[in-house]
């Protein structure tokens, strides 16, 4: 009997603002047959709008700040591919948001604009990347607008990801002289002049390469080597596709490259063994919660991984958070903020379950109850602020909104040994706005922020004496997380060291393990 998830592919979408991934996202559902026209679902006979950004301050500032999920299915060969689409964050603030989400996701397709080649703040998204160890196809994007040479930006992402790269098409031209893309994998062209390969050109043009860039072509087949599919799965060879999103170049080559070439489900850590999609019990794993997605009914929505089995809607699954079964009789798939319920999913699948806090980031969801997977970490925050209250009668919406938006990810809440004045903990200043924005619009609750007299946090593990006299001797520097953990509240690099050096018997981690 065939593995149904054999033919899922759930794959993440990275890139830096403006490099175009939400319109390569629509153009994806658009050949997938999700939507008949780009930003529009078809659905129920009704046309719906379908943008992957929905959220308010994405709308108002042209950014993805949060990770939507979406499933769509398209034919090959007589079989049918189930795409599951994971558009992360589209900036580096939000790059523990980033990395959760990989946690989920069996391969990621990199976008990257030709115009701007590699960002400074490009490199720490894709760094991320490259911790998770997922398979990556690179996507370089507007070719047809004024940009870098492809050799150079090819030497960028081989230096980047210290991967080797391998084109599988080559712009011919690129900017105002962009004529179309050479096809490398497409075989034997018709024509026996030139290259002999296929010439994606543009549709009003001369199907025949201009002589000027055959030299440049082969100069990319030989100096770049061929696709080795087992290079690429096991993480040591991206394959290279250029194309316009905004002109529908290069989107079908890529989504074939997606359904022929990424992995199907993998196995996924749990401690010491892996959970391989054909594990004979339904498993998976909270990889992001999301409050909110509709303000009308004040909602909240785990999205699960699922690791392994056939998931049937009102079958009962125990949370390693809490302990005893739980039935998830609305299961919910995908597209963007749309929405319906899910009778059946299986390994690879995302599942949307509501929820009114019963269900955590980190959470393993299993039959049985005895697996736990790992990887889905804390990091040490980066900027820490205290949270003002502008209306002191609203403490118990304030500490609400902070534990829903902490469980997001959004941010990290950290509450003071000594004092009242909440700490928030984030990566990146965005992080910042989006929590005063978010409070106000979804909860009614109007804060300010101010600088808070610490530079980062440390989690401590220890026993005995040895925490009680650090206690003692520190408590104007200790907090508890959400999850009532002791911190200790550095207020700068030099104090942590300091600290671990008088301390050698305790733990300073900058990471926590969810």
């Amino acid at each position: 009997m065939s593995n149904p998830g054999n033919s899922r592919r759930t794959f993440a979408i990275i890139s830096h603002p403006d490099a175009g991934k939400t319109t390569l996202t629509e153009k994806l559902l658009l050949q997938g047959g999700a939507i008949h026209l780009a930003g529009e679902v078809k659905a129920r006979g009704q046309a719906r709008r379908a943008r992957s950004d929905w959220m308010k301050i994405e709308q108002q500032r042209g950014i993805s700040v949060t990770s939507s999920v979406m499933t769509f299915e398209k034919e090959y060969d007589g079989e049918t591919i189930t795409f599951n689409l994971l558009d992360t964050p589209g900036h580096e603030d939000f790059s523990e948001d980033t990395y959760r989400t990989l946690t989920a996701v069996d391969s990621a397709v990199m976008v990257i604009d030709a115009a701007k080649g590699i960002e400074p703040q490009t490199r720490k998204l894709f760094e991320v990347c490259r911790l998770r160890s997922v398979p990556i196809i690179t996507f370089i994007n507007k070719v047809d607008r004024e940009g870098r040479p492809g050799f150079e930006l090819l030497d960028e992402v081989a230096e980047m990801l210290a991967l080797d790269v391998s084109p599988q098409g080559w712009p011919i031209g690129m900017g105002g002289q962009f004529e179309g893309i050479l096809d490398f994998a497409s075989g034997e062209a018709s024509r026996p002049e030139g290259p002999s390969k296929e010439f994606l050109g543009k549709r009003d043009a001369d199907p025949a390469i201009p002589e000027e860039w055959t030299e440049e072509i082969e100069l990319a087949q030989i100096g770049y080597p061929e696709f080795d599919l087992e290079a690429y799965r096991n993480g040591d060879l991206t394959p290279v596709y250029f194309g316009s999103a905004l002109k529908n170049f290069g989107v079908t080559e890529l989504i074939d490259a997606i359904a022929k070439h990424a992995p199907p489900p993998r196995p996924q850590p749990a401690g010491e063994e892996q959970i391989a999609p054909s594990h004979d019990e339904v498993t998976g794993f909270i990889f992001k919660v999301q409050a909110n997605m509709d303000p009308n009914h004040r909602d909240r929505i785990a999205f699960m991984r699922q690791v392994s089995g056939t998931f049937k809607r009102g079958m009962k699954l125990t949370p390693s958070g809490l302990g005893k079964p739980i039935a998830i009789h609305s299961p919910i798939l995908f597209f963007a903020q749309d929405r319906e319920i899910a009778d059946t999913a299986e390994a690879g699948d995302i599942i949307g379950i509501p929820n009114h806090g019963t269900l955590r980031v980190g959470d393993t969801l299993s039959e049985k109850d005895k697996v736990r997977f790992t990887g889905l970490p804390n990091f040490a925050p980066e900027i820490l602020r205290r949270v003002q209250l502008k209306d002191p009668t609203k403490t118990k919406q304030l500490r609400k909104a902070l534990d829903d938006l902490s469980e997001e990810g959004v941010i990290q809440v950290f509450y003071p040994e000594l004092g009242a004045q909440h700490i928030v903990g984030v990566v990146g200043q965005l992080q910042l706005e989006v929590l005063i924005s978010r409070l106000s619009a979804e909860y009614k609750v109007e804060a300010g922020l101010e600088a808070a007299p610490f530079a980062t946090a440390r989690w401590i593990k220890g026993e005995g004496q040895a925490l009680a006299d650090f206690e003692n001797f520190n408590r104007a520097n200790l907090a508890k997380d959400r999850d009532g953990d002791l911190v200790f509240m550095a207020k700068s690099p030099w104090d942590v060291n300091y600290q671990e050096e008088k301390n050698p018997e305790l733990t300073f981690s900058a990471t926590k393990e969810r």
